[in-house]
């Protein structure tokens, strides 16, 4: 199986401490129509930590759905529903309500959510191996989401048709699916897309024994990946390739696939690909009979397979010791509430009828006072929630519309960092202690972009990336994004001098200026993303850097060349593109 999507609606991340404090509400029982059928859908999307609970609002949303007469939340409720039977390996329920699910949304009008429905009934079919069940649904599906114009969505959906033709050994059909899903790609520069859909059309090629066009995609996705710095799924691919040539007991190239995705795992500390690199390379070389070769990779494999485990147990613990103590503060406020009421009632039991009925109108308006602050309370937390992921503008066409559209920036700056020695210095570290590390320096960089007003993308190992101008007023914010970038340098400077870690690092900066494309792009966890040369060539400016320094490219330096010195560094050659002209920051 390639790399493909799970296309799900969304209103926001999926969060457990919201869900526990709508329960609050939930259990008042005191909203009623469209406010109890969000509260519902709320609750059954964000409840994590028990899944039967989280089908119960489910089953409770499709219920008073049906009594308000209301399609939209109707088909809501039955997507939930078959998401629950979906992760817990009961296809059988799940298609019944995604099947129901589809129905509502027809009788609501709700074109996006058949389209959803549709493509969730089709990769229940691809689970249960009825590929021709699932290319009915597929197309369906396609053919919905032709009409709203969601690119994303459409290059995703043809992308899993793609994939199930591929597992049904249809390949010329897979072929077919993959090339107009890299169509929509490249034309709004998608490149994540682009990447996947290369990678399972090389995929495609070695089954077919077309060896050297096989090769060539997948080399054109790794090179794509590379750009993005996205190093997982490059060596997720090399594994796939060498499991084919295995297959077809080509076992030179296969080994030499293999050591490619271990070197590559080992080069940017990807633990959980270098135990799976090692552990396909002991396997190989057992079946071939040499176990001598074969030991050294497998207890490679323990190593980090259970460096892996302790991280996310650290990870787990530290989950736990908050939820506790969260629980611990609730009881303790429940308790007080508890005694306060029963003097407060005690006290009302020595006043006049008429004293008591006025006690029962004022606290009859404080409680909806109080309830009506716990709703705003909430929607202003899921609001903030949102602007920690997205920006503003993106944020609110989530929550109007439910899905966010890819759009293009004419004019943005983007900043890559990454630090000097990282990769040998985390190898002979606790995991607790790289958390520590990685948090320390991160957390103020944070602190700084929100500083300056700029977005914060995502971090990759020890990569940093951020981006300014994601808005329609073109301002690309070259300016703050220059002077966020001399701010980081100095945090980085000052810690070694304080010794406030043990980690002495120099920090590499690089910034570009250009158009971008941005959007939504994930499965149920989703991630804004931003596309385009621009982000390649910002990636460039950082890697062609010098410890300690900002490198800024030409385009920059036009934007920000009157309010900061610049020192030119000349013409420098750079990998796929050629001779650049770079400037560092004085």
């Amino acid at each position: 199986m390639g790399f493909f999507w799970f296309i799900n609606e969304f209103s926001y991340c999926q969060d457990q401490k919201v869900a526990d404090s709508l329960s609050i509400i939930y259990k008042e029982n005191n909203l009623s129509g469209i406010e109890k059928l969000e509260l519902l859908r709320n609750l059954s999307f964000n409840e994590l930590n028990d899944p039967e609970l989280a089908l119960k609002y489910a089953e409770e949303l499709v219920e008073q759905s049906k009594l308000e007469e209301n399609h939209l939340y109707l088909y809501r409720g039955y997507y939930q529903k078959g998401n629950h039977y979906y992760n817990v390996g009961d296809p059988e329920l799940a298609l019944s309500a995604y099947f129901k699910s589809a129905e509502a949304a027809k009788k609501a009008e709700y074109i996006s959510g058949q389209g959803t429905a549709y493509s969730a009934i089709a990769d229940v079919y691809v689970i249960n191996e009825n590929f021709e069940n699932a290319e009915k649904y597929y197309n369906q599906a396609i053919e919905f989401i032709k009409t709203t114009n969601d690119s994303i969505t459409l290059a995703s959906i043809l992308l899993n048709a793609g994939d199930a033709h591929f597992n049904n050994e249809k390949y010329d059909d897979a072929l077919q699916k993959f090339e107009k899903s890299i169509q929509i790609c490249q034309e709004i520069n998608f490149l994540t897309g682009t990447a996947y859909n290369k990678g399972n059309i090389g995929m495609v090629y070695a089954e077919q024994g077309k060896d050297t066009l096989a090769e060539s995609n997948i080399n054109e996705a790794i090179e794509i990946l590379e750009g993005q710095e996205n190093f997982h799924p490059i060596s997720i691919y090399l594994t796939y390739i060498s499991d084919i040539y295995l297959r077809k007991e080509d076992f030179t190239t296969a080994l030499a696939y293999l050591h490619r995705s271990l070197n590559l795992a080992k080069q940017y500390g990807l633990k959980d690909q270098i135990s799976d690199a090692n552990l396909k390379l002991s396997e190989f070389h057992e079946k071939k009979g040499d176990l001598a070769t074969a030991h050294p990779f497998y207890k490679e494999h323990i190593v980090y397979r259970d460096s892996v485990v302790n991280l996310q147990s650290v990870q787990e613990a530290a989950d736990t010791r908050t939820e506790f103590e969260v629980s611990k503060e609730k009881a303790i406020a429940l308790e007080k509430q508890k005694t306060q009421r029963i003097i407060l009632w005690s006290t009302i039991g020595v006043l006049f009828l008429i004293g008591v009925l006025a006690y029962n109108l004022f606290k009859k308006n404080k409680f909806v006072r109080k309830t009506n602050k716990i709703i705003e309370n909430e929607r202003d937390r899921s609001d903030k929630l949102l602007l920690n992921i997205l920006p503003e503008e993106t944020a609110q066409e989530l929550k109007d519309k439910g899905r966010v559209e890819a759009k293009k920036f004419p004019s943005v700056t983007v900043l890559f960092s990454d630090f000097k020695g990282f990769t040998s210095y985390a190898e002979n570290l606790s995991p607790e202690k790289l958390v520590e590390t990685i948090d320390f320096y991160f957390s103020e960089f944070d602190l700084i972009m929100e500083k300056y007003g700029l977005e914060k993308i995502k971090t990759i190992g020890d990569a940093y990336m951020a981006v300014g101008g994601l808005s329609f007023d073109n301002v690309d914010q070259a300016k703050e994004m220059v002077l966020a970038a001399k701010e980081m340098n100095d945090f980085v400077n000052q810690a070694k001098i304080d010794d406030v870690t043990t980690a002495e690092f120099d920090i590499r900066i690089g910034i570009n200026t250009g158009p971008v494309v941005a959007g939504v792009v994930g499965t149920k966890k989703f991630a804004y993303d931003i596309w385009g040369d621009t982000v390649n060539i910002a990636s460039r400016m950082e890697s062609n850097s010098q410890p300690g320094r900002i490198n800024i490219s030409e385009d920059t330096y036009k934007v920000i060349k009157n309010d900061f010195e610049c020192e030119y560094r000349g013409e420098l050659a750079v990998k796929n593109r050629g001779e650049l002209k770079m400037y560092f920051i004085s």
